[in-house]
């Protein structure tokens, strides 16, 4: 397929998570297919999603009737039940489903999804309670972990780098990081350059090891 982004996504399991996915997913244009064993959730959705359908998704036939093989991306949102989140998984692994995403809530949940064939795991409440603490913890206004050992943060500039050219400030070499796009007040991102000076009042977008964008961001 040309544009793998536009293909249609079937999401499994309509709890929090995986109705706030669907909904989403449909508002950015993209075609969903949800499905969940409760005909009260589905009927309660069916009027913002276009397809939806009542399924037991550890039925491996039920699957197949909904045509779920024939999707390139497949979400097993289900969280609560363990052996209904492990068999819909092995489900689409074994339907060819090429692009596999499933949530996990342990994560011994994580390496049994990962194990039988998921290629991404979301663990929503651990990354979310990461990202919490590290806001909490220090300076940053934004936090992403992008890689194992490797962030974008949000934050305001340190004082020792105002006023002068990013170029002069030899901030990969001193710190490690790396100011990747810079916001004045009132304006939009932009991309920072060799020639970007930075004001107290800037917000930047830093990228780097964690720890050293800990470090940098608790300068500021």
């Amino acid at each position: 397929m040309a544009d793998s982004r536009k293909d249609p996504v079937v999401v499994i399991g309509l709890g929090r998570f995986g109705t706030a996915l669907s909904l989403e997913l449909a508002e950015r244009g993209t075609e969903v297919l949800a499905i969940d064993h409760r005909p009260k959730v589905v009927q309660a959705l069916s009027g913002r999603l276009t397809h939806i359908a009542t399924a037991d998704s550890t039925d491996i036939d039920a699957l197949r009737e909904l045509g779920v093989g024939e999707f390139y991306r497949g979400v097993v949102a289900i969280g609560g039940d363990l052996e209904a989140s492990i068999l819909t998984t092995s489900h689409l692994v074994e339907l060819g489903v090429d692009n596999i995403w499933a949530k996990a809530v342990t994560h011994q949940h994580k390496r049994i999804l990962e194990r039988i064939g998921a290629h991404h795991i979301v663990l929503p409440e651990h990354d979310m309670g990461e990202r919490v603490a590290h806001l909490v913890s220090g300076r940053m206004l934004d936090y992403v972990e992008v890689d194992e050992d490797f962030a974008l943060v949000k934050t305001h500039p340190p004082q020792d780098i105002e006023g002068v050219p990013l170029g002069e400030t030899r901030l990969r070499s001193r710190h490690g990081v790396t100011v990747v796009c810079v916001k004045s007040p009132g304006e939009q991102f932009t991309y920072a350059t060799a020639d970007t000076v930075l004001q107290y009042s800037d917000v930047i977008l830093v990228a780097g090891p964690i720890a050293k964008v800990e470090s940098f961001a608790d300068r500021a």
